[in-house]
C-alpha cells in the first residue's frame, strides 16, 4: 500500500505500508482524496513535535471498505469525511458536548500501520496520505454520495476549523466586524464563516496581493496587505480578529486591533514553545484572547451541517481546491503549499 511517510529526516512516498484490520469500534476507509494542510508541513519542519516514523495527512475523505464489531452508523460503500478527533464519547468533556477537549483524543498517537514489520505512527488519529486508513467510528462521518470527494476532504480540517471558529467559538453575530489575518485555507474558511454568520465589515489581511480576489470571493469586503489598513475602515477596532498564520507578532497585532468587548481568536500554529505578548491593560475593556481547537466542533453534527450547506450553495468547497496532485507528486504539492500559491493542494488516490 502506498503512503507518505516522514521518518524524522525526510519525507517520501513509499509503497510497502501495511495496515491492520479494523477492530471493535473501528472503520477501514479507502482514501480517495486528502488536502495538504500546513499542519502536515509543521510536522516535517518540527513546529509540531510528533513521533516518527509517521504517515502524514489528516484532511481526507473516502469510501468505507470494512467496519469492526459494533459499528452501525456507516457501512462498506458509504462515502465519509474523516475527522481528526478520536474522542472517547464517555468522559466528562464528551458528555458536555465538547469532543475537541477529550483527553483521550489528545497526545495518544496510535500505530495501526507497519512497514517491514515495524510499527508506524498515525498522524492526528487520521493519516489520510495513505491509500487506506483506520479510524475510530466516531471519526467517520457519512456524507452524501454526490459531493465530490476532492471537495469533501476539506471539510475535515480547513472548513471545520475556520467556519467552526466563527460559528462555535467566536459566535460572530449579524453586523459584527471581523478581521482575518492570513488568507490561506483556514483564513478563507473564516471569511466564509463570517459571511454565513451575517457579519458586516469583513477585512482580510494578507501580505500576498494575489490573494485578494479569492478572499473577496469567500466573503471579504475589504483587503489589505497589513493590519495597518484595518484601521482605515474600522477606526475604533474590530469585534473579532482571527489570527490564521501562527506568528506571535501577528497575535499581538490581532489583540491590538480589537474594539471594546472584542475578541482575538488564535488559529495559526506557532512553535510549541512560542510566547506572545500584549499590553495587559488593553484587555480590561472586556477584551478576550481565545484559543480554538478544531473549530470547537462536534464533527458528527458539524460535518453533516457543512455538507448540507455545500449542497444548498451556501458553503464553498470546490473553490478551495486550487490544484490536485497524484500521491507521487507530493514534493511538488508541498512546494506549492509552502510558497502560498494554493488555497488547498489536494492529493488524489
Amino acid at each position: 500500500m502506498r503512503g507518505v511517510v516522514f521518518d524524522g529526516r525526510r519525507v517520501e512516498v513509499v509503497d510497502d505500508l501495511e495496515i491492520r484490520d479494523p477492530g471493535p469500534g473501528e472503520v477501514l476507509v479507502g482514501v480517495a482524496a486528502a488536502g495538504l494542510c500546513h499542519s502536515d508541513l509543521s510536522v516535517i519542519d518540527g513546529t509540531i513535535p510528533f513521533p516518527v516514523p509517521v504517515v502524514l495527512g489528516h484532511e481526507g475523505a473516502g469510501v468505507v471498505e470494512a467496519v469492526g464489531p459494533g459499528v452501525t452508523h456507516v457501512a462498506p460503500g458509504d462515502h465519509v469525511a474523516l475527522s481528526t478527533i478520536a474522542n472517547c464519547g464517555a468522559c466528562a468533556e464528551c458528555g458536555r458536548g465538547r469532543p475537541t477537549m477529550c483527553r483521550e483524543a489528545i497526545g495518544r498517537p496510535d500505530r495501526p500501520f507497519s512497514r517491514g514489520g515495524e510499527p508506524v505512527y498515525q498522524f492526528a488519529a487520521n493519516s489520510a496520505f495513505a491509500e487506506r486508513t483506520l479510524v475510530k467510528a466516531v471519526q467517520a462521518v457519512r456524507i452524501p454520495d454526490d459531493i465530490p470527494l476532492t471537495s469533501a476532504a476539506l471539510i475535515g480540517c480547513a472548513v471545520v476549523t475556520g467556519v467552526g471558529a466563527v460559528l462555535n467559538r467566536a459566535k460572530v453575530g449579524p453586523g459584527d466586524s471581523v478581521a482575518v489575518i492570513g488568507a490561506g485555507g483556514i483564513g478563507l474558511n473564516v471569511l466564509q464563516g463570517a459571511r454565513m454568520a451575517g457579519a458586516g465589515t469583513v477585512v482580510a489581511v494578507d501580505a500576498n496581493p494575489a490573494k485578494e480576489a479569492v478572499a473577496r470571493q469567500f466573503g471579504a469586503t475589504h483587503f489589505f496587505p497589513s493590519t495597518e489598513g484595518v484601521r482605515e475602515v474600522l477606526p475604533r477596532g474590530v469585534d473579532h480578529a482571527f489570527e490564521c498564520v501562527g506568528r506571535v507578532a501577528l497575535v499581538r497585532e490581532a489583540v491590538d486591533l480589537l474594539d471594546r468587548h472584542g475578541q482575538a481568536v488564535l488559529l495559526g500554529m506557532p512553535g510549541a514553545t512560542a510566547e506572545a505578548s500584549f499590553v495587559v491593560a488593553s484587555l480590561f475593556l472586556d477584551k478576550a484572547v481565545l484559543g480554538c481547537r478544531y473549530g470547537s466542533s462536534q464533527p458528527q453534527r458539524d460535518f453533516a451541517l457543512y455538507a448540507q450547506m455545500y449542497r444548498s450553495g451556501h458553503l464553498l468547497l470546490d473553490e478551495l481546491v486550487t490544484a490536485t496532485y497524484a500521491m507521487e507528486d507530493f514534493t511538488k504539492a508541498m512546494a506549492e503549499a509552502k510558497a502560498g500559491r494554493v488555497a488547498r493542494a489536494v492529493l488524489t488516490f
